[in-house]
Formats: structure tokens, C-alpha cells, sequence
């Protein structure tokens, strides 16, 4: 079974599956490889930086720039590349990159009882909002490629870039 078979799940947009790619704190960008059906290592960093949280891509989506969705899950501990988790979108980071809009969704772990009362983005602490900015806004500088980092939307135009770029069925990735 390919990862990109497995559904968005029965609660979208509200509650998603996604599939972590990066782990929090890692330098190394992992990529799907749907051929081989592994996660291989696409590249490192060029900046001492790493993942604020989980990276990886909602699962049954395909966004403008031909890939999955992108989403950021917040988790107690940092998890692994492949792992399924069921995550509650807070909000969405409008950017652009070389190719085009590059949406990232931002959410936490829905089995995970500490964020229980999380349920939009204020209810985080606005720094880690900053440090996912910053991070995005730099992470590729050195790699000489340019990010544009557009602000924060709240959880109805998270909620609506799932439902905007979630594959009908019977489409394929």
C-alpha cells in the first residue's frame, strides 16, 4: 500500500490525516518517493536550522505546485518519517516559493490531550508562531532560492485551502 492512498479521513477539514516526512528538529529534508515507496533523504538544510514540528503532507490533497498539502503538526515529542497522524488544523501560513503558493497548514496532534483546547491559533503562544515564521522566512537563503512569507490565516481558510486542494475521489496524486 502507497501512502498516498490512504484517505484524508471521515472528520476533514476539521480532523486530517497527514504523513510526517521531517521530523521536529531535523536538518535533513525527507522526501516520499512513491515509486519506491520510501522515504529517502532529498537533502540537508544549508543553515544551521531545523524543523520547528513534524513536517509532512495531508494526506489525499494535491496542492498548486503538484504536491500534497503541506502541514506542520505540534506534538509532545518529535515523531518519524511515515508515521500517520490524525491532526486538528489551527490555521494556515500563506507564502510563496520559486514555484508558485506554498500553503502551509499549522495544527496539533488530536489524540494528544495537551492540546485538547487548542482549537485555532490563538490559543497558542504567539512566539511559536514567530519561530515557524522565521523559520520559513530563512530556511532557504543559503540554497539562494526565495520564500515569501505572506502572514497567518485563521482556521475557516485553513479549513477551506483542505477543502480546496482535497483530491476528488477516484483522482490520483
Amino acid at each position: 500500500m502507497s501512502y498516498l492512498t490512504i484517505p484524508i479521513g471521515d472528520q476533514s477539514p476539521k480532523i486530517v490525516n497527514m504523513i510526517v516526512e521531517i521530523p521536529q528538529g531535523s536538518s535533513n529534508k525527507y522526501e516520499y518517493d512513491h515509486d519506491l515507496d520510501v522515504f529517502k533523504l532529498d537533502r540537508t538544510l544549508y543553515s544551521p536550522l531545523f524543523y520547528p514540528f513534524d513536517y509532512g503532507w495531508i494526506c489525499d490533497t494535491l496542492a498548486e505546485d503538484g504536491d500534497p498539502l503541506d502541514i506542520l503538526v505540534i506534538t509532545t515529542q518529535p515523531t518519524f518519517p511515515g508515521c500517520l497522524i490524525a491532526a486538528r488544523p489551527l490555521g494556515v501560513l500563506m507564502m510563496r516559493d520559486e514555484k508558485g503558493p506554498d500553503e502551509k497548514i499549522l495544527s496539533v496532534a488530536a489524540a494528544d490531550p495537551r492540546f485538547s483546547d487548542i482549537e485555532n491559533l490563538s490559543d497558542l503562544p504567539s512566539h511559536i508562531l514567530k519561530e515557524i515564521v522565521h523559520f520559513f522566512d530563512i530556511y532557504k537563503e543559503l540554497e539562494e532560492k526565495q520564500t515569501i512569507v505572506l502572514g497567518w490565516q485563521d482556521v475557516e481558510t485553513a479549513h477551506s485551502v483542505i477543502e480546496k486542494f482535497r483530491l476528488q475521489p477516484g483522482a490520483e496524486h
